[in-house]
């Protein structure tokens, strides 16, 4: 079992940046690929990142790729998500997800566990 805190949200304006950590509880966070999901209202759940367990290789989704970045510290038991040069369409409800796949899954009902996640709200 696995829980998941998401934090760091806001209001923000455009080309601003925010940090969101998500922290896990168990002692097994350092085997689980971690991955960060957004929805908008109205919107379905969309992948944003993810960052595997093994190698920490990340993966991102084409509309983030160069703005956001994923980390990770294992002795913390979190994850990140870095977000810089943000747009209005970034805003959502962001999420981060577990699960023991060794490569990240695009698709929010191949995670196991997820936060409750934070909101971002970005201005124009």
């Amino acid at each position: 079992q696995v829980q998941l805190v998401e934090s760091g949200g806001g209001l923000v304006q455009a080309g601003d940046s925010l940090r969101l950590s998500c922290a896990a509880s168990g002692r097994t966070f350092s085997s689980y690929t971690m991955g960060w999901f957004r929805q908008a209202p109205g919107k379905e759940r969309e992948f944003v990142g993810a960052i595997s367990w093994r190698r920490g290789s990340t993966y991102y989704a084409d509309s983030v790729k160069g703005r956001f970045t994923i980390s990770r510290d294992n002795a913390k038991n979190t994850v990140y998500l870095q977000m810089n040069s943000l747009k209005p369409e970034d805003t959502a409800v962001y999420y981060c997800a577990a699960d023991r796949a060794l490569i990240p899954p695009r698709m929010a009902f191949e995670y196991d566990y997820w936060g409750q996640g934070t909101q971002v709200i970005v201005s124009s």
